[in-house]
C-alpha cells in the first residue's frame, strides 16, 4: 500500500515553492523601495531646484525683468504642482509624513502670498529676509525628505541582509532536507541491496518516512520476506503443491471409476445407487440424494441416495419444484451452495437431521434438465472453480447414463411396439376376418334352414351365432390393446385412453381417479400394468353386466390400482379355472412378472374389485 500522506514531489514542490516565494517578495520589496528611493531622490532634486528658483524670481524682480519672472513664476508653480501629486513616470514622489505635509503646506501658502505680491500688488522688490525664510522652509522640506529616503534606504540594506541571512539558512534546509529525504534513504536502500546480493535475505531497510522512499522500503522488505518465506519454505511448498497434484488425479481416478461405472450399468436403480455412493466419497459429504424430475419440471422424485436419514427417505419421496432448496426449477438450473439457518428453517427435514448445507448439482442433458444432486454437508461448505468444474462433469455423465437408459427403454419398447403391431396387422388380416366371414356364413345358414327345424339344431346355431359374436369381440379388443402405447412418464393417459376406448366399444359408463404423487413407473412395469387392467376391463365386458366402472390410482406410499364394477358379481370360492376365470390367471401371472400383489373381492349381486399393489 502506497504512503501518499507526504510524498517526495510533494516535500520538493513545497520547497521550491517556499524559495520562490521568498524569491518574488524579496524581488518585490526591492524593486518598491528602489522606486520610492528614486521617487524621492526626485523630489528632493526638484525641491533643491525651487530654492535656486527663489534666488532667481528676487534677482529678476529686483532687475525689473517682467517677462522673465511670468515664466519663472509659472515654472515655481509647476513644481509647486509636481511635488504635490507627484510623478509616476520620472519618477518622482514625495515620502509623505506628517511634518512634511506640515512644511508642504507652509511652503505653498508662503509662495502663495509672494505670488500675489508679485501679481497683483507689483512689487518691485522682495526682501532678503523673506527670501531667506522661504528658501529654509525649503531646506527644511528637503532635509527632511532625506531623513524619509535615508530611512527606507537603511530598511533596504537591512531587508538585504536578512534576505541573505533567509538564503543562508535555506540552502543549509535545503542541504539538511536533501540529505535526510534523498541522499539517506537512497543509501540504505543501496545498503540493504548489498546485503541481499551478499546472500543476508533477512535485510529489512528502516525508512520512516511516509513517501516514494518510504514505498521503496515498504516494497524492499516485503520483497525480502516472500524471497526469505519462499527459501525457508520450498519444502513445504512442493509438499503443497504435491498434496493438490495427489488430490487432483484422484478426483481423475474417481471420475474414471464414475464414468466407467456409469457406461456399462444397464439398470437406472443400480445407477443411481451406485452413483450417490460414489459421489459421497469423492465429496465428502454427510449424504447424497439424487432425484428425478418429470417432463414438466414440476416434481421430483427420490430416486436414490446414500446415508440419508429416514426422514427424508420417507417424507421427501416427491416434492414440488420451488417448494424446498431441493427441486429448482428449469430456470435456475446452476450448482447453487445453500447454508440454512437453524432459527428460520428449523422445520425443514435436512435441519432437523443435523446438516447446515446443501449443494445442489442440476443434471442436464442438452440443456434438458433431467433432475439433480443433493449433496448435503454437515458444516457450512464452500465450492471453488475446480469443484463446481467437477460436480458439473460428474453430473454430465450421470445424465449421459440415465439418457442412454432411457434411449434403451425406448427401442426396447419401439421393438416390443413394433411387434405388437405386425401381430395385430396378423390377427386383423387372418383371424379377424375369418371370424366375420363365419358371422355372415352362420346368419345365412340361419336363413336357409328350413321350418320345422329341430331345438337341438336351433340351440346349436344360437350357441355357434354367440360364440363368433364373442370370439370376434374378443379379437377387436385385443387389437385395440396392442394398440396402447406408454411411452410417457405418467401412466394416467394410457389409461385414460383404455377407459375411452373401452366405453366406446361396452357402452359402460367409466370413471378415474388419481391421488398422490409417486416415482413415475418404468415402461416395461406401465406394460404390464395396463395389461392387468385391460384383464379387468375385458371380464367386465363379458360376464359382469355392469353399468359403471371405476379405476381408482394410488401412487403414494406405494403405487396401487383398484378396477370396481357395479356388476353381477360372482363367488371367490370357486377354486377351478374355466373360460370365466381364465382372465384371472393371466393378470396373476403378469402381476408375479412385476414382483405386485393381485387382489380379488367380490360377492354376488354386489359387483367385483380387483386390486394390483406394487413393491415400494
Amino acid at each position: 500500500m502506497k504512503n501518499t500522506e507526504f510524498t517526495l514531489k510533494k516535500k520538493l514542490m513545497i520547497i521550491g515553492t517556499t524559495l520562490l516565494v521568498l524569491a518574488m517578495i524579496s524581488i518585490s520589496f526591492t524593486l518598491w523601495v528602489t522606486w520610492k528611493l528614486e521617487g524621492g531622490a526626485a523630489a528632493i532634486n526638484e525641491a533643491g531646484r525651487m530654492r535656486m528658483q527663489t534666488y532667481q524670481l528676487a534677482l529678476l524682480v529686483n532687475e525689473g525683468d517682467a517677462a522673465a519672472t511670468t515664466k519663472l513664476i509659472t515654472k515655481f508653480d509647476n513644481s509647486i504642482i509636481t511635488l504635490k501629486y507627484g510623478d509616476p513616470a520620472r519618477p518622482l514622489f514625495v515620502p509623505w509624513n506628517q511634518l512634511n505635509k506640515q512644511l508642504f503646506l507652509n511652503i505653498s501658502g508662503q509662495w502663495s502670498s509672494i505670488k500675489d505680491d508679485l501679481q497683483t500688488r507689483k512689487a518691485t522688490s522682495i526682501s532678503v529676509s523673506r527670501i531667506d525664510n522661504f528658501v529654509a522652509n525649503i531646506d527644511r522640506f528637503v532635509g527632511s525628505i532625506e531623513v524619509e529616503v535615508d530611512y527606507w534606504t537603511n530598511m533596504l540594506h537591512l531587508f538585504q541582509f536578512a534576505m541573505l541571512a533567509i538564503s543562508l539558512f535555506a540552502t543549509l534546509v535545503i542541504m539538511y532536507v536533501g540529505y535526510s529525504v534523498i541522499l539517506d534513504p537512497v543509501e540504505k536502500l543501496r545498503i540493504g541491496f548489498d546485503g541481499v546480493r551478499s546472500g543476508k535475505l533477512n535485510t529489512r531497510v528502516q525508512i520512516e518516512a511516509k513517501d516514494e522512499f518510504g514505498d521503496l522500503a515498504i516494497g524492499f522488505n516485503s520483497m525480502t520476506e516472500t524471497i526469505s518465506d519462499l527459501y525457508s519454505g520450498l519444502e513445504a511448498k512442493v509438499r503443497e503443491k504435491t498434496f493438490h497434484l495427489q488430490e487432483r488425479q484422484n478426483r481423475l481416478q474417481a471420475l474414471y471409476d464414475l464414468s466407467s461405472f456409469v457406461s456399462t450399468e444397464d439398470n437406472l436403480e443400480r445407477l443411481a445407487q451406485g452413483f450417490s455412493k460414489r459421489i459421497l466419497s469423492i465429496t465428502d459429504a454427510s449424504a447424497i440424494a439424487i432425484r428425478w424430475t418429470d417432463q414438466a419440471n414440476k416434481r421430483y422424485f427420490l430416486l436414490s441416495g446414500a446415508n440419508l436419514p429416514s426422514s427424508i427417505a420417507e417424507e421427501e419421496q416427491c416434492l414440488v419444484a420451488g417448494d424446498c432448496y431441493c427441486g429448482q426449477s428449469s430456470g435456475n438450473a446452476e450448482i447453487q451452495v445453500i447454508t440454512f439457518d437453524p432459527k428460520i428453517e428449523a422445520d425443514r427435514h435436512c435441519v432437523k437431521a443435523g446438516y447446515n448445507a446443501l449443494i445442489s448439482v442440476p443434471i442436464l442433458f442438452q440443456q434438458d434438465l433431467l433432475g439433480e444432486i443433493d449433496i448435503f454437508y454437515i458444516k457450512e461448505q464452500s465450492i471453488d472453480s475446480d469443484q463446481r468444474a467437477l460436480l458439473g462433469t460428474l453430473a454430465h455423465h450421470l445424465a449421459g447414463a440415465m439418457e442412454a437408459l432411457r434411449i434403451k427403454a425406448l427401442e426396447k419398447e419401439a421393438a416390443i411396439s413394433e411387434e405388437r403391431s405386425l401381430l395385430a396387422r396378423e390377427l386383423h388380416d387372418s383371424i379377424a376376418q375369418s371370424l366375420a366371414f363365419l358371422k355372415l356364413q352362420v346368419g345365412m345358414l340361419r336363413d336357409e334352414i328350413v321350418e320345422p327345424a329341430t331345438e337341438k339344431a336351433k340351440t346349436i346355431l344360437g350357441e355357434l351365432d354367440e360364440g363368433l359374436r364373442e370370439s370376434y369381440s374378443d379379437v377387436r379388443e385385443l387389437l385395440l390393446h396392442f394398440r396402447t402405447r406408454t411411452n410417457t412418464e405418467d401412466i394416467e393417459p394410457a389409461i385414460k385412453t383404455t377407459l375411452q376406448k373401452f366405453e366406446h366399444q361396452s357402452g359402460i359408463h367409466t370413471e378415474l381417479s388419481v391421488e398422490g404423487q409417486g416415482l413415475p413407473l418404468a415402461p416395461d412395469v406401465q406394460i404390464q400394468v395396463m395389461h392387468v387392467i385391460q384383464e379387468a376391463l375385458s371380464n367386465i365386458r363379458k360376464h359382469s353386466k355392469a353399468s359403471i366402472v371405476r379405476v381408482e390410482v394410488v401412487q403414494s406410499p406405494k403405487w396401487m390400482f383398484r378396477v370396481i364394477d357395479d356388476g353381477i358379481g360372482f363367488s371367490t370360492e370357486l377354486n377351478t379355472v374355466d373360460s370365466t376365470h381364465v382372465g384371472m390367471s393371466i393378470m396373476q401371472e403378469r402381476a408375479n412378472k412385476i414382483g405386485a400383489k393381485l387382489e380379488l373381492s367380490s360377492e354376488a349381486l354386489a359387483g367385483t374389485c380387483i386390486s394390483l399393489t406394487l413393491p415400494t
